[in-house]
């Protein structure tokens, strides 16, 4: 078995994400940490920005060992604000989720779509390209209903 299915074939299999999730929900219960359940999505900016600038770090020094741990940190931080908005009801982790993943096909024509792009130039044009289009469209979306 290669290297790709097997870590394929281990992740379908796991629920690590799911139990990260539920320790999360757990910690934001009515007796789960005081310090977590005080915490709002301005206040978890600073350790958001400070966990990307770890990974940058390690990235920067090759460490692949802190690399794993940092971006465990950065997962944290995803979770832990997915977490807050769907305490409000305004969204979870499954809608970030499905989110990135409806974003990953949209920008990839090349890969999910009948689109041939050969270079990493034409992808990168691409890309920019569909981006426009979409915050153009949500920009004209709020316009017609009325949001910010």
């Amino acid at each position: 078995m290669t290297e790709k299915r097997r870590e394929t074939s281990r992740l379908g299999k796991s629920r690590r994400f799911e139990d990260l999730v539920k320790i999360m929900e757990k910690l934001l219960g009515k007796d789960g940490c005081p310090w977590d359940r005080k915490q709002t999505h301005k206040t978890l900016l600073k350790y958001l920005k400070e966990e990307a600038g770890e990974v940058a770090l390690a990235v920067k020094k090759n460490d692949w060992v802190n690399l794993k741990e940092e971006l465990g940190d950065v997962l944290l931080q995803v979770v832990f604000h997915g977490a807050l908005a769907r305490k409000a009801g305004r969204f979870s982790v499954a809608d970030i989720i499905e989110t990135i993943n409806a974003k990953l096909v949209r920008r990839h024509p090349h890969v999910f779509g009948g689109r041939r792009l050969s270079t990493p130039a034409q992808v990168l044009v691409e890309w920019k390209k569909i981006k426009k289009l979409e915050k153009a469209g949500k920009r004209a979306n709020k316009g017609v209903s009325g949001e910010d």
